[in-house]
């Protein structure tokens, strides 16, 4: 599993003027009534979503094993600052990045929210690694608000007013490369029923971690929070719930009360169950396994294990659950009414070939929607005859085409006069140009 990058940028005080002023300026901007994080978030993929990919357009991508963030493009007048926005829904400020605007390039891009995430690349020959912006999706591009717009629309702007001035910029101007806190590119999406090109091409090409896949309806708009047209496919075996952990060490002797901190503890897993008052509601939702030597290993790193965000999967085999990070970049674990559908989608999970076999089936759908009907598989055309050769027409008539055989009679033969070309002049009868009435009737 790929480490996850650490958050670039200088951070904005929490509850300071500057983070309340740029909370209220994005909420502005992106049409909202509260300055929560305004970012979509999926739901997990079961197999009643196979319906959905039948009856909609969706686009399919990676999924990247990195940190979800927004990157926030403030102009104001000539002056453009950017920052980031986790989903703490906290500002961070970057330095070294600029956007020149798609029409004037000597001008800034003015406000802009987009949506993404930071990876790191590593370089599988010189084991580099590249900090790495992948933009996917787009909330506002130069003051422009297109959340209500279809998601080929956002996608479109994304291309060609924010990422298309910016490369063209990096490749005249190389040297700017170097001050860039990270790089920028636009993240490969695929129609939903070439899904096996994402698994056979886009993935064995990849230099960063990836965890499944993700299906963006194309028809429906951006939506900030839960987002039920946004499908998170994993293997059934490696989807992940995020949980507070919890630990309950044993007393030190049976008469006495206080812990015993060297001991092995209970590794309790707590859902999220809402704020109440400004604080966050947990309750005990199940343990997690941890074998004796990873106790040890934990105890040796000297990090705080208790009431931090852990990311676990089921193991099927063995039937517990298993650690398999920390995730300090989650505000929260995920909320009790996700996690019921992630057990569910675990227990009724689809699997990769499952995907596969359904491709020609979504392909069907989607050709049949948009008025051409798909071609079944492998289906080559079969050589036509050649038409016998016509008989010559007599002289003074002209070969009529096919598709005027069943015109009127006096349009099967048209005398054969010579044709005289000229300069084309306005018909005094023409609907456009002539005049409105005609010897006295309106038209």
């Amino acid at each position: 599993m790929s480490p996850l990058p650490e958050l670039p940028g200088k951070p904005v005080p929490p509850k300071s003027g500057q983070e309340q002023w740029l909370r209220r300026t994005v909420a502005r901007l992106c049409q909202l009534e509260n300055e929560r994080f305004p970012g979509s978030q999926p739901i997990s993929f079961g197999t009643r979503d196979l319906e959905k990919l039948d009856s909609k357009d969706y686009w399919v991508c990676e999924k990247s094993d990195g940190i979800r963030v927004l990157l926030f493009v403030q102009t104001d007048h000539q002056e453009q600052t950017v920052y980031i926005i986790d989903r703490h829904n906290s500002y961070r400020q970057v330095i070294g990045l600029y956007f020149p605007h798609h029409e004037n390039p000597r001008m800034p891009l003015r406000n802009t929210i987009v949506d993404g995430e930071l990876v790191v690349d590593v370089d599988p020959r010189t084991r580099q690694e590249t900090l790495r912006y992948l933009a996917f999706d787009c909330l506002v591009i130069d003051d422009q608000n297109v959340m209500s717009r279809s998601l080929d629309k956002r996608y479109g702007r994304l291309q060609a007013w924010f990422y298309a001035p910016y490369a063209k910029m990096m490749k005249e101007f190389p040297q700017m490369a170097q001050e860039q806190p990270f790089d920028i590119k636009i993240k490969d999406v695929k129609l939903s029923y070439h899904v096996d090109d994402v698994f056979n091409i886009d993935l064995p090409a990849l230099q960063h971690g990836t965890d499944g896949l993700i299906y963006t309806c194309a028809e429906t708009p951006y939506i900030p929070g839960t987002d039920q047209n946004i499908l998170k496919w994993k293997p059934p075996s490696e989807n992940s719930i995020d949980f507070k952990l919890v630990l309950r060490f044993p007393p030190k002797s049976n008469k006495s009360s206080e812990p015993d901190l060297f001991a092995k503890p209970v590794f309790e897993l707590h859902v999220y169950c809402g704020d109440d008052r400004g604080q966050q509601r947990y309750e005990f939702y199940d343990v997690m396994h941890v074998e004796d030597d990873e106790w040890e290993s934990m105890k040796a790193s000297g990090e705080q294990l208790d009431d931090r965000i852990v990311e676990v999967h089921w193991d099927p085999k063995h039937e517990y659950w298993r650690m398999m990070r920390f995730r300090d970049d989650k505000p929260a674990g995920n909320f009790k009414a996700v996690v019921e559908k992630i057990t569910e989608s675990i227990s009724d999970g689809v699997e990769k070939e499952t995907l596969f076999a359904r491709s020609a089936s979504i392909r069907n759908a989607w050709k049949a929607r948009h008025g051409s009907a798909a071609a079944p598989p492998q289906q080559v055309p079969r050589p036509q005859p050649r038409p016998p050769q016509a008989q010559p027409l007599p002289p003074r008539l002209h070969v009529i085409p096919a598709k005027l055989q069943a015109a009127p009679p006096f349009l099967q033969g048209v005398p054969d006069v010579a044709p005289r070309y000229g300069p084309l002049a306005t018909s005094r009868w023409s609907k456009v140009t002539g005049p409105e009435m005609v010897s006295g009737m309106y038209r």
